[in-house]
């Protein structure tokens, strides 16, 4: 039972909890409002969805505490999160109860905080952990609703991401040394992220009469965990743990990759066998070969393309040779989500023709050679 009584100058209601006591929830500042109030709390005990008021005071910082004990995701996840709250969630939410989260005011976070320093795509993230964070308090009995809970905000369309021709590939690799053009040469050609092919081992490369790279499920990428430390760990996602088939050409070019690398450990090693970090990489290597020289003839080429639209690249290569939309989702490691992606399969024979049609395309339009300053060999 809940009732509404003055109190003051304002108006509260009183109502008895399952534990007997009685709670009182003050100001409303008439009688109707009172009422109105004490008949919603009738409902919901009636309806066994009334939520103890008293929870709703534990403290977001409380809460993220239990949330982040319960998680189980792997370290590069972990990183993203753990940075989002330390610098954006707890600064602008912390000592605020549970049930003191309004919904307002989040998209007052939202648009004035998070989008006047962030893009839309890292505010979007930012708000999706939020909502994921308060929505199981919701699930725990903490408070009634999320007031996350289908938020209007109009974030701006990511705009599409390009990709690179057979040709732009080779030009692109061709400023790099022999190593990182080989890097890039195989994300072109396998579509494989970044940390698969940074933590990719010799003992999952294999290079016989069924060539291909496997993507060990717990230790196949490389992560950076908060920008320093370097971890070996899970990819991306369970479908992202697979078999990636190599056309013949990419097998001689590691084959002989591996010639000039005998004692690595890693395929794609940094400097003195050192782990990969994905920001030298971009900073030494990728963006001057984008930038292009002048000294040496080379204009600028596909200026603002990052290293991981060579998936794009991929991906667009397929859907241009007619790759079935199965292969692809394996290919790429990506989850089948659809009823004909289920009742689907990957045969040898898909996988011939896609192999076919890479290797075609390395011997029409592909194909390239390094000058090393100071040699005359050609690599």
């Amino acid at each position: 039972m809940a009732w509404a009584e003055q109190h003051g100058s304002d108006w509260r209601v009183r109502y008895r909890l399952d534990d007997g006591t009685i709670y009182s929830e003050n100001g409303y500042p008439s009688e109707a409002a009172a009422q109105e109030r004490a008949l919603d709390v009738e409902s919901d005990q009636r309806r066994k969805r009334f939520v103890d008021p008293r929870l709703a005071k534990t403290t977001i910082d409380e809460w993220i505490r239990k949330w982040a004990d319960a998680q189980g995701v792997t370290p590069m996840t972990w990183s993203t999160y753990s940075s989002h709250l330390r610098n954006h969630i707890l600064p602008f939410w912390t000592g605020t109860g549970l049930g003191d989260i309004e919904r307002i005011r989040v998209k007052g976070w939202v648009n004035k905080t998070l989008r006047s320093t962030l893009a839309d795509k890292s505010a979007k993230d930012i708000l999706v952990l939020f909502s994921q964070i308060v929505g199981e308090a919701v699930n725990e009995g903490l408070i009634g609703s999320n007031p996350c809970h289908k938020l209007r905000i109009n974030f701006t369309d990511s705009p599409e991401r390009p990709h690179a021709s057979t040709d732009e590939v080779d030009a692109i690799a061709g400023r790099m040394d022999p190593d990182d053009g080989l890097l890039t040469i195989t994300a072109a050609y396998t579509g494989m992220r970044w940390g698969e092919l940074a933590g990719l081992q010799w003992i999952r490369t294999y290079l016989d009469e069924n060539p291909r790279i496997a993507v060990d499920p717990e230790f196949g990428a490389l992560h950076e965990v908060r920008g320093q430390k370097l971890v070996l760990g899970p990819p991306k996602t369970p479908a992202s743990a697979r078999d990636v088939h190599l056309p013949q050409f990419l097998v001689r070019e590691l084959l002989a990759h591996r010639d000039r690398n005998p004692d690595s450990r890693f395929v794609f090693p940094g400097a003195r066998g050192a782990l990969r970090r994905r920001s030298n990489f971009r900073q030494r290597v990728w963006l001057p070969a984008l930038a292009g020289n002048e000294a040496l003839g080379w204009a600028p080429l596909k200026e603002g393309m990052v290293f991981h639209d060579l998936r794009h690249t991929q991906e667009t290569w397929l859907i241009e040779d007619e790759v079935p939309h199965v292969l692809r989702l394996e290919r790429l490691g990506h989850k089948r989500k659809y009823t004909d992606d289920r009742y689907s399969h990957v045969t040898a024979a898909m996988i011939g023709r896609m192999l076919a049609q890479l290797q075609l395309r390395w011997e029409l339009d592909g194909g390239w050679s390094w000058i090393m300053e100071g040699k005359d060999e050609a690599w």
